[in-house]
């Protein structure tokens, strides 16, 4: 099976997780092409499953997620499944802090991505994978790789059913 695994990282964080994300899935046997946003790209029509992820900021995917998704050839990408991962800074414990922050997390770059994958009339794998980062530049919290790693292995496990 080929992947795809396209991603924008602003701090290098997100761009962590889709390395763990291409690790677990080349330990599967399968081919990973990948794609830093922030070095330019082509937009690859073909492949079995597609991977894009962005970092949350101030509440949206970054302008080059953005444009890469609205670039795809959705007749090529047609039934084939969409994979959105991001990054994002984790909620406050104190309730009124927590209410002000939600606008800024939630849904997010994984919730603005899915909403324009299944716009653009393209198969979304649900739930998106969301890590969290420790401040406002990182590094990812303890177990987020790990966490990327699980959900690449649940992604293949279902995308072979």
């Amino acid at each position: 099976m080929k992947t795809v695994i396209a991603v924008d990282s602003v701090y290098g964080n997100t761009k962590l997780v889709a390395e763990a994300l291409r690790e677990e899935i080349q330990k599967g046997g399968h081919e990973v092409v990948f794609i830093n946003l922030r070095k330019g790209f082509s937009v690859p029509s073909d492949g079995d499953i597609l991977f894009v992820g962005s970092p949350t900021r101030i509440g949206k995917m970054t302008g080059r997620a953005k444009r890469f998704v609205k670039k795809l050839d959705a007749k090529a990408w047609s039934g084939k499944t969409v994979v959105v991962f991001d990054t994002h800074s984790p909620l406050p414990e104190d309730p009124k802090e927590r209410e002000k922050t939600m606008k800024y997390v939630v849904p997010g770059a994984a919730g603005r991505l899915s909403a324009l994958v299944a716009e653009r009339g393209l198969k979304i794998h649900s739930p998106a994978l969301r890590c969290t980062v420790s401040g406002m530049k990182g590094p990812l919290s303890p177990g987020e790789l790990e966490k990327a790693r699980e959900y690449a292995h649940q992604v293949l496990s279902s995308v072979a059913e």
